[in-house]
């Protein structure tokens, strides 16, 4: 059986026998708005105060974070020890290159940078000042919300 930490997220396979009894691990949720980033350190607004979050706990949604973005922490024994965020979440494109028609040798995408700084492929008609759709959990382009 592969179980996993929850406070270091690694998995580990161990052997049970049927008679093994386990106590059911306490995690609770709670809202964190994103406020800024600095360095290695994420800023959250909690309920009534400010906290400070380190890059490890963020892992790889890092770059899916921007300004006043709702995400769930889940804290066990008093301790947040993950954060996860909206499956799919709104950008303003920063910047897009302009797309060329007929240049669809790359399969017809092109590299945009969003409002927080992340880059992705999008397809050609993507314009800067457009809103645009990303699956955070893929870091995949789904969809134009709406014109710039």
């Amino acid at each position: 059986t592969k179980i996993r930490n929850l406070i270091t997220g690694k998995i580990a396979a161990k052997t049970f026998q049927p008679s093994d009894t386990f106590k059911e691990a306490e995690i609770e949720k709670e809202e964190l708005i994103f406020i800024y980033a600095h360095r290695d350190s994420f800023v959250f607004q909690q309920a009534k105060e400010r906290i400070t979050l380190p890059e490890d706990i963020i892992g790889e949604g890092a770059k899916y974070l921007k300004a006043n973005l709702a995400v769930t922490a889940y804290k066990f024994n008093g301790k947040i020890i993950n954060i996860k965020l909206p499956v799919k979440v709104d950008y303003l494109v920063k910047e897009a290159p302009p797309g060329f028609k007929g240049d669809t040798a790359t399969g017809g995408t092109k590299l945009i940078t969003l409002e927080n700084g992340f880059q992705i492929q999008v397809p050609l008609f993507i314009e800067t000042g457009d809103i645009v759709r990303v699956n955070t959990e893929s870091g995949i382009y789904t969809e134009r919300v709406k014109k710039g």
